[in-house]
């Protein structure tokens, strides 16, 4: 019973989400919805943590908001910035009105989301910095795919929690691109 409870937890959560995104609320608008929706389902115990990123692709302004969740990593200029992003608490904990911050994108940054799953116990051996930096002229795609093998390998395959990644390239306004969907082609390195 107790499982059922948590994924109808979940899938409320994933629908708000959704439903929010779709009518064009913003970041801190999706999150609240998000937050009251699981506050109406999820036990005490349950959470989720979220981050939420809105990126005007005519300028590199970006909306963010942060619940729970690993900060992200950015890449400019082929070095890591920190960012200086608060961490809000996770959707489901407090009834509380969550806030976006900015986070202005530059030509050529490159910018990576993980999951708490990439720092877990045996997980966290993976060197997300060292891999980020050393793939600077790797496809997005390409930098995903060697996370992911280093963490199947670090876990030995039992992951005890979702180890996610999402990397973006921001190539700045009006960057040409050879691809109507997905990322450019161009940058790809062969297998």
């Amino acid at each position: 019973m107790e499982d059922d409870a948590a994924f109808e937890a979940f899938v409320a959560g994933a629908y708000t989400l959704r439903n929010s995104r779709r009518a064009l609320a913003s970041p801190a608008q999706q999150a609240d919805a998000a937050n009251d929706g699981l506050m109406g389902y999820a036990r005490a115990d349950q959470f989720v943590t979220g981050l939420l990123i809105r990126i005007r692709l005519a300028d590199g302004q970006a909306e963010v908001v942060n619940a729970g969740h690993p900060q992200p990593y950015l890449m400019r200029a082929g070095r890591l910035t920190d960012l200086d992003l608060t961490t809000g608490p996770p959707f489901g904990v407090v009834p509380i009105p969550y806030t976006a911050q900015a986070l202005k994108l530059s030509p050529g940054d490159r910018l990576l989301l993980v999951t708490d799953g990439y720092l877990d116990r045996s997980a966290s051996r993976v060197d997300i910095e060292g891999i980020l930096v050393a793939s600077a002229d790797r496809h997005p795609r390409q930098v995903v795919q060697e996370l992911a093998h280093n963490v199947l390998k670090a876990t030995g395959g039992n992951l005890r929690d979702d180890a996610t990644v999402v990397c973006i390239d921001w190539y700045g306004p009006g960057a040409t691109r050879d691809a109507t969907g997905g990322a450019s082609r161009a940058r790809a390195t062969a297998s």
